[in-house]
């Protein structure tokens, strides 16, 4: 039953984000990397992206013709949706690696997921965040730029990949006597689950930035 509920969950992420790409590919956003972030949340968040892309993300493309007039709330949340698309990215790139070259922390598997996740989770998300900072104005050049998104994405990430890591341990050492493997349905539905969680403990931080300015609300 899990392994049909999983193929079904991956099967509406698919379609959501296909959605989402023919939209996004006719009203291009005016912040290019949201063209990439608004696919990339609709594979974990389902309608709900679907949903929010329609009622807040059309507000920024390029052919807008209505008034932004998003509250504070939507936009810290486009806002943790950008950075949620940049750990997805990492985190979705760094399994396959872990799971074709076998490679164990600890005597664990667990364990390097966590660090090889991590680290490219981070990666993205301090690019992602620098494709949103450095087009915006391009004469502070680009180390400026570079040290502003990692300022304004640190603590973002981080607090992602908490959410999404303290999900993996409880998949992997409680919900199931043998944890799924990437080859296996199940596996990437827990996955879409932690990157639920991984946004919903970011939040918070998120709006922190946003009010102390640190960073910038989409």
């Amino acid at each position: 039953m899990l392994t049909i509920i999983s193929w079904i969950a991956l099967a509406i992420g698919i379609i959501c984000t296909l959605i989402i790409v023919i939209d996004v590919s006719r009203h291009p956003q005016m912040m290019k990397i949201m063209n990439v972030v608004w696919p990339i949340n609709g594979w974990f968040f389902g309608p709900f992206a679907v949903w929010a892309y329609f009622k807040w993300g059309r507000l920024k493309a390029k052919d807008a013709n209505e008034e932004d007039d998003r509250k504070n709330s939507a936009k810290v949340f486009v806002s943790s949706s950008h950075c949620a698309g940049g750990c997805t990215f990492g985190d979705i790139v760094g399994v396959p690696i872990v799971a074709m070259t076998g490679i164990a922390i600890a005597g664990s598997t667990l364990f390097a997921h966590y660090l090889v996740e991590f680290l490219l989770a981070y990666l993205f998300g301090i690019a992602f965040q620098f494709f949103a900072i450095y087009p915006m104005d391009k004469d502070q050049g680009v180390m400026q730029s570079f040290k502003a998104s990692i300022k304004a994405d640190t603590l973002s990430v981080i607090t992602f990949q908490i959410g999404m890591f303290g999900w993996m341990a409880i998949v992997h050492y409680l919900l199931f006597t043998t944890p799924p493997k990437p080859h296996e349905p199940t596996y990437w539905f827990m996955m879409q689950i932690a990157m639920i969680i991984g946004f919903l403990v970011s939040f918070p931080p998120n709006w922190w930035l946003v009010r102390k300015g640190i960073k910038e609300a989409m």
